[in-house]
């Protein structure tokens, strides 16, 4: 008998699917993107076991948490050789961009490994803004005009903004934690900005260089890719939404929630954003023969109906991994064999029909300074078929959940339309407490009737 796996292709016979039925995986990455996915991954058929370093109390449940550093890539190795790791799935975007695809690559004992996420290269998609921006330029991909400066550019970075049309947006070129764009709405804060991010290293090495460009006005929206670095597909897409405060009002934030699938996302929209950018991006990456397996992430706007790209990210988003892979309905480590294998364009996604809506609860303060340590209660609730909890900023001390970051936790509900949705995840969250809890109301507002 011959079977597909959700959709994963259709081997040639049994006994290769048999080959990879238990397959033992290490998933880095300890935050709420990471526990969507331990959560997705933990549900195939090809799991056996599930490791995540270093993981957090909400992870724990779906695999066996492990203390390593991400960052620690001698580590990484000795576990993969020690436990006998048959794939690795890269969560955030700090080991990309450092080169850890590439440290496996070279190695004789890992180079065999399913590896999940792009070489070295392939990464600076998101480690280096200025990059990005000639990659799409060489690729006649639509996106805001740009200037890059650095120091030695200084003074004439400081002329092109006085001349520049006003609002301007500064991008550090480097990775900021997602922190590192400011939109200036006059001259004076323009300079100012410019000079503590490149004379005083507002953002440290980050930057060094500033990325100058034109402001889009538009309402955003997050596509994601997962390719095999020749075909491609297609996973939901997403909104996020950044600003700590409701109505969109405040500082900027790691993200406060997410609504997919996006109703002004129609398929004649859509088919512009893969005319557009996603096949010219993916085209782009094999004829600059780039090694890219693994996630690409769209940040992109649309201008009257017409979509450019904000940004890349060489993995999925967070908080938009905890709406787009509850929806998700294929069996994702198939998703993954196949994208090593280069069978992606054997592969037919499927999709809950559903809306889901994540509310992400943060600490009192975020996202300056913060207290934390303090105990989560309502974890241990039944929240249904209807909603899910993941946990981001969490450890565990003497049997209790405590809060250790600036984004606590999110709840994901499902629901008929986003206003369902919304309204489910934000009576969930009643059930959960913590001494400062702060989370916004209004996601997805936009797309609310009453």
């Amino acid at each position: 008998m011959v079977r597909s796996l959700s959709n994963v292709p259709i081997f040639a016979n049994e006994i290769f699917n048999q080959l990879y039925k238990n397959m033992r995986i290490l998933l880095l990455g300890s935050g709420g993107r990471e526990h969507a996915l331990a959560w997705k991954i933990n549900q195939s058929v090809w799991t056996n076991p599930l490791y995540i370093a270093p993981g957090n109390p909400g992870t724990s449940q779906f695999g066996i948490n492990v203390n390593l550093d991400i960052t620690d890539f001698e580590a990484i190795s000795a576990f993969c050789i020690s436990e006998k790791i048959e794939m690795v799935v890269v969560g955030p975007e700090e080991p990309l961009v450092n080169g850890l695809c590439d440290f496996f690559q070279t190695n004789e004992a890992l180079r065999k490994i399913y590896f999940v996420g792009p070489s070295r290269e392939g990464a600076r998609l998101e480690g280096s803004k200025a990059f990005a921006k000639a990659f799409m330029e060489r690729n006649h991909i639509p996106t805001a005009g740009y200037r890059e400066f650095t120091s030695e550019t200084y003074e004439e970075g400081v002329k092109y903004l006085q001349e520049h049309s006003l609002p301007i947006v500064l991008k550090a070129d480097g990775l900021a934690a997602g922190k590192g764009v400011v939109i200036c709405h006059n001259y004076l804060e323009a300079i100012a900005e410019f000079e503590l991010m490149i004379q005083q290293s507002k953002f440290g090495e980050a930057s060094k260089k500033v990325v100058v460009e034109e402001f889009l006005d538009g309402i955003e929206l997050s596509v994601f890719a997962l390719t095999d670095g020749k075909n491609y597909i297609l996973l939901p897409e997403a909104k996020d939404y950044k600003q700590i405060g409701e109505g969109d009002i405040g500082l900027n934030t790691g993200g406060m929630g997410a609504v997919s699938p996006v109703p002004f996302a129609t398929p004649g929209f859509m088919h512009k954003v893969e005319e557009r950018i996603i096949k010219p991006t993916i085209n782009g990456l094999q004829k600059e023969n780039i090694d890219y397996r693994g996630f690409v992430f769209f940040g992109l706007i649309n201008v009257k109906g017409d979509p450019f790209v904000i940004e890349y990210n060489c993995r999925l988003g967070d908080p938009e991994t905890e709406v787009v892979i509850p929806r998700l309905e294929n069996d994702i480590v198939g998703l993954f064999v196949a994208t090593f294998n280069g069978e992606l364009d054997k592969v037919t996604v499927r999709v809950d029909p559903r809306a889901a809506v994540t509310v992400m609860a943060v600490s009192h303060g975020y996202p300056m300074g913060f207290e934390k340590g303090f105990e989560i209660t309502g974890l241990g609730e039944n929240f249904g078929k209807e909603s899910l909890l993941f946990q981001a900023g969490t450890k565990e001390e003497n049997g209790k959940v405590l809060t250790n970051g600036g984004r606590v936790l999110c709840i994901t509900s499902y629901g008929k339309d986003i206003e369902e949705a919304v309204n489910t995840s934000l009576d969930m969250l009643n059930y959960v407490n913590y001494e400062g809890i702060y989370y916004r109301g209004d996601i997805g507002y936009e797309f609310i009737k009453h």
